[in-house]
């Protein structure tokens, strides 16, 4: 809207006009369509953020139960000691063990202990950190759940997913909005700007009254908006390479993912099956033979700390396959297990 008012010795003028710019080119409509592709790559980009935060509740909640089971046998660790203990007692007061068997027990019942605490307050943090994660006091109570993840889907299902992913959605729609800034760009045609409005003079003697009609648009003699179009190609270039290069990486992500998920499943499956298991006879055996006086104390804590370990090696390999399958739940976009 334009007002203004001219006085000129006996002669006054005013003049009115409300004018209006019209996009015949369509560029604002290019720009309208570009905003709209940020607003739904920012939407996606908050999606991914939640299931990073989805991701890091699972490892969270995994690393509770891992350390959870490792301290259940722990405790039966030195549940052992409490046992094979009074069979030292009795032999040592017949003569038959001597001091030395009672004395390395005792050191090996102080490093199970401290062992026991380490686990026990690993776990009270982690329980913690779960509890500040879900917005819930700190509890004392145990959580349920497989260690050990099943199998996934196919590679070539779980390919199929890949574009779904809430980042690469993302990117790609960066990538559509930068091209559409390029085509408003390119279209360089001048704006057309419209107007109209009155005029009312008065010389002292006549008063005369007329309507306005305006048409005006820019002549780009100088300026032909040559940088900003060179400017929204190459970044829309960049764009489209950005998401090109992270489609790539996370195919071949997925591929080495894959196959590390698979084989550390099968490991841990085939270790507690060949190790973990038989570990119960052994401790059977080495605690018979010492009994009967056809082992020394030394092979028994053998036994005992071979079990202990097997278990910790199996939790560590169950572990890493439940990481595995975390990061490429998250990696194809899945809905956890």
């Amino acid at each position: 809207l334009e007002l203004s008012r001219d006085k000129t010795g006996a002669s006054r003028e005013s003049v009115w006009r409300l004018a209006q710019p019209i996009d015949v080119s369509g560029r604002r409509g290019l720009r309208q369509d570009a905003a709209r592709m940020r607003l739904d790559a920012t939407q996606a980009e908050t999606l991914a953020w939640r299931q990073e935060r989805v991701a890091e509740l699972r490892r969270n909640f995994h690393e509770v139960l891992r350390q959870q089971i490792a301290l259940s046998a722990i405790d039966a660790w030195m549940a052992r000691f409490v046992v094979i203990g009074s069979v030292v007692d009795k032999l040592a007061r017949a003569g038959e063990a001597s001091g030395y068997d009672r004395r390395r027990l005792a050191r090996e019942q102080q490093a199970a202990a401290a062992k026991a605490a380490e686990a026990r307050a690993g776990l009270d943090r982690s329980r913690a950190r779960l509890a500040a994660l879900i917005g819930r006091p700190a509890i004392d109570e145990g959580v349920t759940g497989s260690l050990l993840p099943t199998l996934p889907a196919g590679l070539s299902d779980l390919q199929a997913r890949i574009g779904q992913r809430p980042d690469l959605t993302a990117l790609a729609a960066r990538a559509d909005a930068a091209n559409a800034d390029n085509a408003a760009a390119q279209r360089n045609f001048p704006e057309l700007t419209v107007g109209v409005g009155g005029k009312r003079t008065d010389d002292g003697i006549v008063r005369e009254n007329g309507t306005l009609l305006s048409v005006s648009i820019p002549l780009p003699i100088f300026d032909r908006q040559q940088g900003a179009d060179r400017r929204t190609a190459a970044q829309a270039m960049a764009a489209r390479a950005e998401h090109s290069l992270a489609r790539q990486k996370a195919e071949g992500e997925l591929i080495g993912l894959h196959r590390q998920l698979t084989q550390l499943i099968a490991a841990a499956e085939r270790y507690r099956r060949e190790a973990v298991v038989p570990s119960s006879e052994l401790v059977r055996i080495a605690e018979t033979a010492y009994r009967a006086g056809e082992s020394t104390v030394l092979e028994l804590l053998d036994a005992y700390k071979g079990a202990l370990e097997a278990e910790t090696t199996a939790l560590d390999l169950e572990w890493k396959a439940r990481d595995a399958r975390i990061e490429l739940d998250q990696l194809t976009g899945s809905r956890p297990e």
